[in-house]
């Protein structure tokens, strides 16, 4: 029995080893995006506007807004466009509609509107959603009139000169993709909504910024974008095999040597999902979708001769992104047998001390994080223990999204197939706005749910566990196992909490 004990011991403590050293490499590459981004801060110059009374030849544009049922925002999103500043005669708006429930007749009203007021604009339906959003895109490309495709989700806001700001870009030949940065309408409703911004700020600065400056593969994020129409077709067009369409074409492309540019500084306005239900239908898509693409792309970019050494290295990590939830998770479960194996084996302190050492991944990102917020909303001490207090918020919810996200990731990494579930918008901008009312809101709760709740009380009694281990106990992992009950604590009662 002793024996089988110490084997046992032994694959969990390989199993436990594995999944902290590739925390650790992915930290790494993120350490050193943000060098990149320092340096790039350093010597950033000013985008160049266009300006329509110079220019010689005004590009013609297609703004494609792909969209699913999405009554509370349509009205919004199409006035909105209404008033992007582009000469009429070189603009072209496609509206990919393929809802199934009333606002397809009010899109069709306000179009009717739109086209008084001389505005080039089309509702196209199709007679199913095979390839969802990526069928719906490639389907109005058919008939595309221009020569960029600018592409808008249903809850984003585009500022008047955004296509002045986008398009100049394109003067170098080989650009492809232009990406502007998103923000947040509603970020400060809620505690979800405040962490998602801060997790996605963080994406749109260190990430697509130390990427982008160079020249690694970045990713075009699905909206808030304009493509060269022919980098699409050179690219392969849209294909809706993966849940991440987005980040497929990006690959695709940058492989057939198109060049990609990342404008921090355009925002685009957007609105964050407010309901735990379909923030988690985002979070399985969009994880799910990064280990579909990994098993599709890895070994493309690795064979690939036009890729430098640097930029495979990251692009496999950008690729493995979603795939450090399923490492969080083997960490957090293994963690509370190693406690016992560790006052079990004493002849083992050694391995301990090494593994105590992975603490620096956490550093490194709360580094990271901290020089992006406060390039962001300032330094000083004040603004340090605001970031401290948002960072620990994060950091605690995220672990307790990784059960939900590795299963996810074990799914897209398998191939298992699944329909594209979209996220539900719903008009909210303040606090006095609600959710509950929704139609699009799920009312179902998963079985995984509860597996959650479980993993709380499992961390609780990694909790007590420190007090009970060795002679004196040991404390060493009690906050790691207090951010994991709380985290998986917040998700589990949230999920009951917010269903409509």
């Amino acid at each position: 029995m002793e024996n089988i004990w110490l084997y046992l011991s032994i694959i969990l403590m390989f199993i436990y080893s594995i999944a902290l050293i590739l925390v650790l490499f992915y930290s790494l590459s993120q350490l050193n995006l943000l060098w990149n981004y320092i340096q790039y801060k350093k010597k950033k110059e000013p985008y160049p506007v266009l300006d329509l009374n110079q220019s010689k030849s005004v590009p013609y544009i297609t703004i494609q807004l792909p969209v699913f049922n999405e009554i509370y925002v349509m009205e919004r999103l199409l006035n909105c466009i209404n008033q992007i500043e582009y000469p009429r005669e070189r603009l072209e708006v496609q509206v990919l509609d393929d809802s199934t429930d009333e606002s397809v007749e009010l899109t069709k009203n306000i179009i009717k509107e739109l086209k008084k007021n001389g505005l080039d604009i089309v509702q196209i339906r199709r007679k199913d959603r095979v390839g969802f959003k990526a069928g719906a895109l490639k389907e109005g490309l058919k008939t595309a009139k221009g020569e960029f495709i600018a592409i808008f989700d249903a809850d984003f806001l585009p500022h008047k000169d955004w296509l002045l700001k986008t398009v100049l870009q394109f003067e170098n030949e080989e650009i492809g993709v232009v990406q502007t940065r998103w923000s947040h309408i509603n970020k400060d409703y809620s505690i979800l909504t405040r962490v998602q911004a801060f997790a996605l700020d963080a994406h749109f600065t260190l990430e697509q910024v130390g990427r982008n400056s160079k020249d690694h593969f970045m990713n075009f994020n699905g909206t808030a974008g304009i493509w060269r129409k022919k980098c699409i077709i050179d690219a392969g067009n849209w294909e809706g095999d993966t849940l991440t369409e987005d980040l497929d074409l990006s690959y695709r492309a940058q492989l057939k040597n198109w060049k990609f540019k990342y404008l921090e500084d355009v925002e685009t306005p957007s609105e964050l999902p407010v309901v735990m239900s379909s923030i988690r239908s985002q979070q399985f898509r969009w994880n799910k979708g990064g280990a579909e693409n990994f098993q599709k792309m890895a070994k493309r970019v690795i064979q690939s001769k036009n890729v430098k050494t640097s930029s495979k290295i990251h692009s496999i990590l950008h690729l493995l992104n979603s795939t450090m939830f399923l490492n969080v998770l083997f960490v957090g479960v293994l963690s509370i047998p190693m406690l016992y194996i560790k006052n079990e084996w004493g002849h083992l302190g050694l391995y301990f001390d090494l593994t105590s050492f992975f603490i620096i991944s956490t550093v490194i990102f709360f580094v990271c994080y901290w020089v992006l917020y406060r390039s962001m909303k300032g330094g000083g001490f004040v603004s340090f223990i605001e970031y401290i207090k948002l960072f620990f918020t994060f950091y605690t919810i995220a672990m307790g999204f990784s059960y939900h996200n590795s299963l996810a990731v074990i799914e897209g990494h398998r191939g298992k197939r699944s329909d594209f579930i979209r996220t539900p918008k719903f008009n909210i901008k303040t606090l006095k706005d609600t959710w509950k009312k929704n139609k699009y809101t799920s009312k179902k709760v998963s079985k995984n749910v509860f597996v959650e709740g479980l993993l709380a009380l499992y961390f609780l009694f990694g909790m007590y566990s420190a007090f009970v281990v060795g002679k004196e106990g040991d404390f060493g992992l009690f906050p790691f196992h207090l951010m994991l009950f709380i985290g998986y604590g917040f998700v589990f009662i949230n999920t009951f909490r917010t269903q409509a």
